[in-house]
């Protein structure tokens, strides 16, 4: 009986598809897609995003290599 359930087992496994490592897989494309999609709707966002960091650090770097500076 319980070969039995064992051959049935490994039946359905082979007929859904649940192969060692494929839902793994199926998770990390999945998952890359819908990175992909959310860069491409909020590209505008991303761009602006990006962009008030990349101020917001330059000034911050600026603040402080004047203080260094001033202190000398």
């Amino acid at each position: 009986m319980k070969n039995m359930i064992k051959k049935v087992e490994s039946k359905a496994m082979i007929l859904w598809g649940k192969d060692a490592g494929i839902d793994g897989i199926l998770v990390t494309v999945g998952l890359c897609i819908i990175a992909l999609l959310l860069c491409v709707v909020m590209k505008d966002s991303l761009t602006t995003f990006i962009t008030d960091i990349v101020d917001a650090m330059s000034r911050e770097a600026n603040s402080i290599l004047t203080g260094v500076g001033a202190g000398a």
